[in-house]
């Protein structure tokens, strides 16, 4: 077992690209220009990666704690080894276009506006989440878990659904695209 690193209020070198088995505290990658880098099993605490350039990065077995990550387009990083999990993140306006996120987990984030176009979530939970005004189109959302979740709205036509979880009252948003009138 590899011993790891910390580093805490980092200031990003572009010098220095690969990290394994690092952690993150309280670091600004605020609009970095991340292109190439490689993060592999490593953990992001309280960091800002709002606007970053996600360009053909690498993020195996990655953890996202309590990070801001407003407008990063995931669907930019290397598709080879994809693998992050996200616990009380702000997800805000990100794009996950085209990723391979089965088994993903989103714990307790907010993630609003998010673009989830030809994603497949096979098998991934959100717990806790708010997904307001987000987008899912044609994605693969067999056997994902979004019972705890909230304000989650998408046409069940245009994705795959089965065996997908859900509760009430939220699993109503499922209905919201077909302009019909509900009444308690």
């Amino acid at each position: 077992m590899k011993k790891e690193q910390t580093f805490e209020n980092y200031a990003i070198q572009q010098e220095l690209t690969e990290f394994n088995y690092c952690i993150f505290k309280n670091t600004s990658f605020f609009k970095s220009n991340l292109r190439s880098f490689e993060f592999i099993d490593c953990t992001f605490i309280s960091c800002d990666f709002s606007m970053a350039n996600f360009d053909n990065i690498v993020l195996t077995r990655v953890k996202f704690i309590d990070c801001k990550m407003l407008g990063v387009d995931f669907s930019k990083c290397s598709k080879y080894s994809l693998s992050v999990t996200f616990d009380k993140c702000i997800l805000n306006y990100c794009h996950f276009l085209k990723n391979n996120l089965k088994k993903t987990q989103f714990n307790e984030c907010i993630i609003k506006e998010a673009n989830f176009f030809e994603t497949d979530l096979k098998e991934a939970s959100f717990k806790q989440c708010d997904l307001t005004d987000s987008i899912f189109k044609q994605c693969n959302l067999e056997q994902c878990d979004f019972r705890s979740s909230r304000n989650y709205s998408f046409v069940p036509s245009e994705n795959k659904i089965k065996k997908a979880k859900f509760s009430f009252p939220d699993v109503i948003g499922l209905l919201k695209h077909y302009n019909i009138i509900i009444e308690e």
